[in-house]
Parts: C-alpha cells; structure tokens; sequence
C-alpha cells in the first residue's frame, strides 16, 4: 500500500514543523503550504487523501480554502483553530472540514485524529438499500439526502453520523458511542464535536428531527409513513 498523503496548510513555523515531523514519523507523506492560495494550488496538485488545515492564514483564510479545495474535489479535512468559538466551529463544518482540533493541541491527539479521519474514508461505499424515515430519504448508494424532495448538502461527516442515527431510528445514543463509531475517538473527550456536527444537520434538514437528551445524547425521531 503507497503512502497516505497529507496535506499541512499552516503558517506558523514552528507549528508547521511539528505537525509534518510527526506525521511523517506515522508513515504520512507530508506536503505544506502557508498560505490560502498555496494551498488551494497544492491541494489541486497532489491530490492528498487529507488535509491540515489552519483557519488563520494570509492571502485568505482556512473558510475560504475548504470552499476551494472540497468545490474542486471532497477530501476529509481537520482544521485547527486558536479560537474556541461555536460560530467558527459550525462555519467550518458547513463549507466542508470534518474535524477541529483548538491550539494548543497534542500531537499525539492530532495524529489520532488523522488515523481516525482516513479510517473513516476508507469505509466501504458499497450501495446499501436507502432508508426512508416521514421526509428523510437517504439514498445510500449514491450518499445523497433529501427532506422533503430537496436535496441536503451534507459534508461526509455529516452524512456518516445522519446514517448512523437513522439506521437507529429512535434509540438514543450517547454522545461517547458516536464519538467512537463515527469519528473512531477511544478519548471520552470531544463531545463538542458531537453537537457542533448535530447543530450543522439540524440548520440543513430541520430542528425537528433529531432529539437531545439532555446529559445523555441524541435520538433521530423522524415520523414514518
């Protein structure tokens, strides 16, 4: 098997050379860029299987490369922020990134992190039957959601966790097990993650079909016909 190929789009230096150091040391074959255009260019170029990506960079931001980057061709992305804001959290998700990760992080985080991303890539598409729920159509075979008979843009994680909960219809599910199905996360952190990807799916199909248990997790309630 040839080298997974990451892509590290980050401007500060020391950063910069921390991540690639470690991720080259898990077997990656690491590329960088330290600007926005650079990096749409790179990613263009080299087809990574992942993406680094840092919301702060000059020419234009992390928002604005995800546009470009997932526009051209869908790749999983993990940005990493100095912010710990909810607005740039869901921003990011809606225009494509995957994951996050708020500095200052472990590198022992990050590359679990990346080995969890591509795992999840990796997964088998092979056509499944779709799954009907009340509005919810879910055309597996081809990773596509309506509601209503309108199609919802979903990013893959989006869809990967909407899957999960409608093959579950009903049954409420803690945020801890879909950090360990979806994501592939063994830390009983990160549950913000959970509901940042939750929150992003409600704003696409609707407030009412997914239900919070508060202090437990979430339940896809969808009426059936």
């Amino acid at each position: 098997m040839s080298e997974r190929r990451v892509l590290v789009v980050e401007d500060d230096p020391t950063i910069a050379g921390s991540v690639i150091a470690r991720l080259r040391a898990e077997g990656f074959a690491v590329a960088h860029a330290g600007t926005g255009p650079a990096a749409v260019e790179a990613a263009g170029r080299l087809k990574p299987d992942l993406i680094v990506l840092d919301l702060m960079l000059p020419g234009f931001d992390g928002l604005e490369v995800c546009r470009r980057v997932q526009a051209q061709r869908p790749v999983p992305v993990l940005m990493l922020t100095a912010r710990d804001d909810e607005n740039d959290l869901l921003v990011g998700l809606a225009v494509g990134a995957d994951d996050y990760l708020t500095k200052p992080f472990s590198m022992r985080v990050l590359a679990a992190r990346v080995h969890a991303l591509l795992r999840r890539a990796d997964r088998s598409t092979a056509p499944d039957a779709p799954i009907k729920l009340g509005p919810l159509e879910i055309i597996r075979s081809e990773r596509r959601v309506r509601r209503d008979g309108a199609e919802a843009h979903l990013t893959p994680t989006e869809y990967d966790l909407l899957v999960y909960l409608a093959e579950r219809h009903r049954s409420v599910l803690p945020r801890e097990r879909l950090l360990a199905e979806i994501w592939g996360w063994a830390e009983g952190y990160g549950t913000r993650t959970v509901d940042s990807h939750i929150k992003a799916l409600r704003r696409k199909l609707g407030a009412d079909l997914i239900r919070t248990v508060h202090g437990v997790g979430y339940a896809l309630e969808a009426e059936t016909t």
